[in-house]
């Protein structure tokens, strides 16, 4: 049987491509949880100002996924992130379970 963690992962997009791609990449990152993962819940920050600038930039869309997963997934996710224009940054973390 697998084991199932929960997770957290939150995603930077690029405001430089407009509204539009920016709804396009939550989207594309909401189905894919939901596709591999059991998704708790999305919490869309929105617009924030980075802490310091990314590729010139000092705006950014934040959005959290807590889900949960087996092992494996975390590392596909990442991987995805990484790849996908207009994501400056992500970062997914193995909640403690209480």
């Amino acid at each position: 049987m697998a084991v199932i963690n929960s997770y957290e992962a939150v995603i930077v997009i690029s405001l430089k491509q407009g509204e539009e791609a920016v709804a396009e990449t939550v989207k594309k990152f909401k189905d894919l949880v939901e596709k591999n993962a059991t998704m708790e819940s999305v919490d869309e920050w929105g617009k924030r100002k980075l802490s310091y600038p990314i590729n010139k930039e000092t705006d950014a869309y934040y959005v959290l996924f807590n889900f949960k997963s087996e092992a494996e997934f975390p590392a596909e996710l990442d991987r995805i992130t990484k790849i996908t224009d207009g994501v400056l940054r992500s970062m997914i973390i193995k909640k403690e379970e209480a």
